[in-house]
Formats: structure tokens, sequence, C-alpha cells
């Protein structure tokens, strides 16, 4: 996987499963910026289909510029006939993964480790909306307090900060897919 030059070339997400303490499905969609690390967008539903992961990403873009590709596995969501027309009018890459390789979307699964062990495992949610809440308050945490190695032990969001005359909203620069 070659690491990525600037912000907003590749966008890494995936999916990560919980339950509140009724047992009803918790599903959140997290999606990181290789380069800065930071999460752009993280979302918390019982489901979450592929207009609703549309919607989330052109959100993200409405700040922060389109990506010049995104990596994901093969989740349904990913695959549909939506979230491919999606890339193909903004003119991004879309980096699959081979199935039951994981480690091919590197950065999101540490992300996700990391979520889990920090946030998901440490609460117990009794609703919906606590659950959006604390998720929230962890991801806030992430990005804007907590140094990180690759980012010279500053927050992603700094990190972001220092990096933001290099992203380009209009994706004139790309991502070369032969280098993953």
């Amino acid at each position: 996987m070659a690491q990525a030059q600037r912000p907003n070339a590749v966008w890494s997400m995936d999916f990560v499963s919980d339950a509140l303490a009724n047992g009803r499905r918790l599903k959140c969609l997290t999606v990181v910026d290789d380069f800065t690390r930071e999460c752009v967008q993280m979302a918390t539903d019982h489901g979450i289909n592929s207009a609703y992961v549309i919607r989330l990403l052109d959100e993200a873009a409405r700040s922060r510029g389109y990506p010049a590709a995104v990596r994901t596995d093969n989740d349904p969501e990913f695959i549909s006939h939506a979230f491919q027309a999606w890339t193909q009018k903004h003119h991004i890459q879309h980096l699959l993964i081979e199935p039951g390789k994981p480690m091919q979307n590197g950065y999101i699964e540490s992300f996700n480790g990391k979520f889990r062990d920090e946030c998901l495992n440490e609460q117990w949610f009794t609703s919906l909306q606590q659950a959006r809440q604390i998720i929230a308050l962890w991801r806030q945490d992430y990005n804007e307090v907590r140094p990180h190695s690759s980012c010279g032990r500053i927050p992603p969001a700094r990190f972001a900060a220092q990096h933001q005359t290099e992203t380009q909203p209009t994706n004139a620069v790309t991502f070369n897919p032969g280098l993953c």
C-alpha cells in the first residue's frame, strides 16, 4: 500500500459494528484521510446503506474537497451501483482491497482498532443518541487533542491544517493506483 503524499489523496473507509445495551445493532462508518490520519467523517446508526454513505461523503467534501481516491473493502455499500456512480461523478478512483485482506486497508483498520479499544469497548450505550454523542466526543479528541506518531507527534487536525494549502478540492492532482 503506497503512502498518500498529500491531504485528500486517499480516504480509507470501513464499518465497525457494536450494539446497544438492549441488543439493538449499531453500525458505524469511519472515514480516515490516509495522509493526515484525520477522521474526516464518522456516523453511527442502526443501519447505513450506500445512499447514506454517499450523503456523508458529500457532507465531508463540502468543507474538505473530494478525495482523489477512496479505499474500501467489498461491503455491499461500497460496491453498489450508486456508490460506483458517485465515484465516477466526482472523478474519484475506487481502490478495492482484495477479499479477506484487511491489511490492504491498514490505515482504517488501525483507526478502527483504536476506536473499538478506546471508545466502543469502554462504553455501555443505552440509546442511539447517547452513542452518537459519546462517539462524536471521542472523534473530536482523536482529531484535535491526541498526538499521532505519523503526524510528528501532533494531533491529526493540526497536522491537516499545516498542510491545508496542499489540498486540491477539484481533484486536480490524481492518486496513482499503480503504487498500491
